[in-house]
Formats: C-alpha cells, structure tokens, sequence
C-alpha cells in the first residue's frame, strides 16, 4: 500500500540521488547567473503555504535582476526578467533548488504546487483540502493545465490538486512523473 511515508521515503531517496547527479550543472547555474544575470546572489526564496498550511520558504534559482527605478523600488517584473534568467526559467532549470525544500520536508517530488500566502484566506473547506499533503515541485494540474498557471488560484487548477489528493497512488505520481520528464525534454506536452 502506498501510504505517506513511503511517499517520503521515495522523495528523500530521488531528491538525494538527483541533487548528486545535478551538482555541477547546479555549480554551474549558479556561476552563470552571478557572472550574467545581473544580479546579487544566486537564489530566490518566497514564503509558501505547505502541508497544514504551515508557511515556508520556498527556493530557486534566481531568474531576473534586481534594478530599480529612481525612488529605489523594483522595477516590474517584466523589465527585470533577464535573458539568463528565460531560458532558465523555459528549461525549468530555476525549480532545480526546490529539492533541498523536499529534503528539508517542505515539500515533495509530486503534490499540489504550493500558492501564494495571500491565497488562503480565500479557500473554502473543500479547497483548503489542498493543504493536507505536502505541496510539490510538479503535479497533477501542472501535467494536465501547464506550468503557466503555478501561482494562480484557479478553480479548475484547484480541482486538479483535490483530485491528485483524492486519488493519491504510486501509479498516479508515477504518470505525474513521467509526464513532466517528457515535458522537461520535449518542452511541450502537456496532455
């Protein structure tokens, strides 16, 4: 039976394996965004809601620089994604670090793509059910909508999260799995 620790036990086991294996193409980002991208340090981090809705912080790799306009405040994100940071981001290369948030139990491999804060006073108790497993780095909506949609609160992206948690089997992140490893080579292909 495919319970929850052993969901977790597979996590840490591929999360480890991943992070060894990706290491130097890791070394390497990080020394292509600090010569090109424009910007101070190598990560980005946002708090996220996690499992219970218990808030984190979530990691990756960051994907725009950090200029300003004349009263010191961030220009919009638009003006700051730099050309670094979109194939980054089009490789899906900047969710990379998320595995050290798998690692630390923030999150898994598969679950609910974890939204933002100011989502959660807007759930009701059905979708608030989203917030019984750990969110993941991929997941059922990602594989089925597209990646496009990870910080939108839509209905129908909400329906996909309490479909993967009410249907939650090896076979079920197994396909979740697959389907974003053909995704990430082909670039495409999301059904």
């Amino acid at each position: 039976m495919y319970n929850l620790f052993l969901k977790r036990f597979f996590d840490i086991l591929i999360a480890i394996n991943v992070l060894l294996l990706v290491s130097p193409f890791l070394i390497l980002t990080a020394v292509i965004i600090l010569a090109f991208g424009n910007t101070k340090g190598v990560f980005f981090t946002q708090f996220r809601p996690g499992k219970k809705s218990k808030v984190f912080k979530i990691i990756k790799f960051k994907t725009m620089t950090d200029q300003r306009d004349s009263q010191g405040n961030l220009l919009h994100d638009k003006y700051r994604l730099s050309k670094i940071g979109r194939f980054i981001r089009s490789t899906s290369i900047d969710e990379l670090p998320q595995l050290i948030n798998v690692l630390k139990g923030d999150m898994s491999l598969i679950g609910p793509r974890p939204l933002l804060p100011k989502y959660l006073p807007l759930y009701d108790k059905r979708q608030s059910r989203r917030h019984e497993v750990r969110p993941g780095i991929t997941g059922w909506a990602q594989v089925c909508q597209g990646y496009a949609y990870d910080t939108d609160s839509s209905s129908k992206k909400i329906t996909y999260d309490l479909f993967y948690i009410k249907n939650l089997s090896f076979l079920l992140d197994m396909t979740i799995m697959m389907r974003t490893i053909r995704i990430l080579l082909t670039g495409f292909g999301s059904r």
